[in-house]
């Protein structure tokens, strides 16, 4: 029996439809509460990424910045509540070292992908912290 040639068909790429971003404040949220002076550092790191003629410059900055604030965001959301509620010395250190790993590594790959963004990218990380700090 003759076998007949399978015609291959492409079918156009469907478009993506955009997703719809929120901003924060639409969202239901929790806030965790920061030192005076990490509050300075981080309008201060954000104003100078977003006023710079290359905001690629400020990368290792914000990422610093990206760093600590996850460290005291973690501190806030997970240590305050052992120490609220009297858990005890050990359970805080255990607590707080095991945190202290998990934060060297959210802070890594942070670090990792912030060190490679383009300005455009920079800008919209810098606007979403900014959105978060008001």
């Amino acid at each position: 029996m003759p076998t007949q040639a399978k015609t291959a068909v492409k079918a156009a790429p469907k478009a993506k439809a955009k997703a719809k971003v929120k901003t924060a404040a639409a969202e239901p949220f929790l806030r965790f509460y920061h030192s005076a002076r990490l509050r300075t550092k981080t309008l201060a790191v954000l104003a100078a990424l977003e006023q710079a003629d290359d905001p690629e410059k400020h990368r290792e900055t914000l990422a610093d910045l990206v760093v600590e604030l996850t460290e005291s965001g973690m501190d806030y959301y997970y240590l305050r509540a052992l120490k609220l509620g009297k858990a005890g010395f050990v359970v805080e250190q255990s607590a707080r070292l095991a945190m202290s790993g998990a934060v060297k590594l959210i802070g890594s790959v942070s670090r990792t992908f912030i060190v490679r963004m383009d300005a455009a990218q920079l800008l919209v990380v810098s606007r979403h912290i900014r959105e978060l700090t008001t």
